[in-house]
């Protein structure tokens, strides 16, 4: 006797329908899903115990006749596909036809629907998959799903569900994201008769409104919009991130979508944090909307039985198209916040929709303020300490001289000699003015106020206050300098006067031999001595202020712990950014007027400064208005 056997029809559906009804959310996505494909533009939800005791979706679409609502309860019965040429044209949400009969196994179900020009509808009532009453009745057009009792015949499965709390932010989430990929479409959600969500259909004006409602934000965040195109693959990356440094709760999570399909996709959430590399804070996830249009037939949906699963034929395109659209988006947030502080554009956030998008900058043309009420006077009394050399000229746009300051001596020493190299400033000031007014021209519509805690610059403009912080800053644009150079070839080195001579373990050998060419190209030069002896003899010119064998170590640290031949990009980068922040001024660390303005002044040639490379933000804006409340004067 074999023991091999048929199962029976109601076991292998119950079996089949553990593939696609996992809890009640996924009843709510796949009646969605098949409201939408009808063309419903106005669609209600209603749930009742935590989606258990009832589950209702009414539509408006385009409705069923008796005889296909009979057939939509046969396993593998669909409307919208119908040979194997049309498995690669797929742009209907749903294809499969195991939806609606896998739920019915699973629950008491019925249907109530009318096509549009029939003067009648009809209702089927299923009992855990065989249908017990068909009769035809008055109906609105459109569709009537109810489920009740679900898995009231599979206790085993019932028993897995979470609590009513948890099984109700899955059916949310659900809302959510339909919400988000048919704007057009009205969507009314309430749970046990209480209205949870109502959403109007919106044009494509209201979309962004749409997108940060169902996000949690408020009307004052910035959004970046992607917009970028493959033209070799037809692919189209659209949507609205938020900045890097933008808090937010777990509903602005991100949120991807492929042809109109909600999906979880380690390749597109992998290319949207590497298009943040260096700006996005360790920790800290990508949040936003990203939506992928592309050709049916490069893609695979049929992976999974939920269908939130996809494959793309090509990957590595799809990877680099979105990593470039978040780039391009970044870029130009970076120079709409330079626009913001220093003037020359139209809009605080370029490419970024905002509160503020409507006005034409933060700061109207303002100068920095040279005059001698702009500053306090230092005394000219002799001073009771010694004022230490501050961070090497070379890290400034234009040197600046710098001296111990020695007892006794003024502030006009301390501010050092004209760059023309003559001592004293008697008989040069009209070359002062002439260099003020060139800083007035760099630094734009800022007024610098002074330093904050030693570590912020703080500036004035009409609409508000802006606080810099210094090392964030020159550590991003230390570290696009150095991108800049290793990408012309290497790093530029200063040669040491003095070579030191260094015992190395086998460890660190190792790392040089198998580094040593990024080794040089970083701007290192060693030269073995005998044995584990080396000699330092040059290092990057840009670390130049601090102690050799603390770069080199710096340097050979990194490379150990995740070398630029195994990690590639990511991690030269990173080695970079960690090279940037030894190399910058830090915090705690007081300034003189020369350098806080050539700081700004790099700041202004420069569109990447929103962000240092560790993701920490460089800029933080206070509005007049903010201020004002903050002293009740409002």
């Amino acid at each position: 006797m074999s023991r091999i056997r048929i199962l029976p029809e109601n076991l292998a559906n119950q079996i089949a329908a553990g593939e696609v009804v996992e809890r009640p959310a996924s009843v709510v996505k796949e009646l969605l899903e098949n409201s939408l494909d009808a063309g419903a533009r106005n669609i209600s939800i209603q749930v009742e115990g935590g989606g258990t005791s009832l589950l209702r979706v009414i539509d408006d679409g385009g409705g069923m006749d008796q005889d296909d609502v009979l057939l939509c309860l046969e396993r593998h019965a669909t409307s919208k596909i119908s040979s194997v040429e049309e498995l690669d044209q797929i742009k209907t949400l749903g294809f499969r036809g195991e939806a609606v009969p896998s739920i019915a196994s699973v629950s008491r179900m019925s249907i109530t629907s009318r096509p549009v020009d029939f003067p009648l509808g009809c209702k089927v009532e299923v009992r855990f998959g065989k249908v017990v009453k068909v009769h035809e009745m008055g109906c609105q057009r459109g569709t009537v799903v109810e489920v009740r009792d679900l898995f009231g015949n599979v206790p085993a499965r019932k028993k897995f569900l979470k609590t009513t709390r948890t099984e109700l932010a899955h059916i949310d989430e659900v809302v959510k994201n339909y919400g988000l990929v048919s704007p057009e479409c009205s969507l009314k959600y309430a749970v046990n008769g209480r209205e949870i969500l109502a959403l109007p259909g919106v044009g494509k004006s209201g979309v962004v409104s749409r997108i940060r409602l169902l996000l949690g934000l408020g009307g004052e965040e910035v959004l970046l919009d992607l917009a970028a195109a493959d033209a070799g693959t037809e692919l189209k990356v659209s949507g609205f991130l938020l900045p890097p440094d933008q808090p937010h709760g777990p509903a602005a999570r991100l949120r991807a979508f492929v042809n109109g399909r909600p999906v979880r996709d380690r390749l597109i959430t992998h290319a949207v944090a590497e298009g943040m590399r260096n700006f996005l804070m360790i920790g800290r996830q990508p949040a936003g909307v990203i939506s992928l249009d592309l050709p049916a037939n490069v893609i695979d949906v049929n992976v999974h039985p939920t269908k939130q699963e996809v494959r793309f034929h090509k990957s590595g395109q799809v990877h680099q198209a979105i990593v470039s659209a978040v780039g391009q988006a970044l870029l130009n947030y970076q120079s709409g916040i330079r626009t913001a502080l220093f003037g020359g554009g139209r809009s605080p956030v370029q490419g970024g929709i905002g509160a503020t998008a409507e006005k034409e900058r933060l700061f109207p043309d303002r100068h920095v303020a040279r005059d001698a009420a702009a500053f306090p006077r230092e005394s000219a009394a002799p001073r009771e300490t010694k004022i230490e050399k501050t961070v090497p000229a070379s890290l400034f746009s234009e040197p600046v001289v710098r001296y111990d300051v020695q007892v006794g001596e003024t502030s006009a020493a301390r501010l050092g000699s004209p760059p023309d190299g003559s001592t004293g400033t008697e008989g040069h000031e009209p070359e002062r003015r002439a260099a003020g007014t060139e800083a007035e021209k760099r630094m734009g519509q800022l007024r610098v106020i002074g330093q904050l805690f030693d570590s912020y610059i703080l500036c004035e403009g009409k609409d508000g206050l802006v606080a810099i912080d210094q090392h964030a800053a020159q550590e991003r644009l230390i570290f696009e300098r150095l991108k800049n150079q290793l990408a012309a070839g290497r790093l530029a080195s200063q040669r040491l006067m003095f070579p030191k001579t260094m015992e190395l373990a086998a460890e660190e050998i190792g790392v040089i031999e198998e580094e040593g060419g990024e080794l040089a190209r970083l701007g290192l030069e060693l030269q073995e001595f005998g044995g584990s002896t080396y000699v330092l003899k040059a290092i990057p010119a840009i670390m130049s202020h601090l102690p050799p064998e603390e770069v080199f170590f710096s340097v050979m640290r990194q490379l150990a712990d995740d070398g630029t031949a195994r990690g590639g990009r990511a991690s030269l980068d990173h080695l970079l950014a960690g090279m940037a922040c030894k190399a910058a001024i830090k915090a705690n660390h007081s300034l003189l007027l020369p350098e806080l303005e050539s700081l700004l002044g790099e700041m202004e040639k420069n569109d990447v400064f929103s962000h240092c490379p560790h993701g920490r933000p460089v800029v933080r804006f206070f509005s007049a208005d903010e201020i004002r409340k903050w002293f009740h004067r409002t």
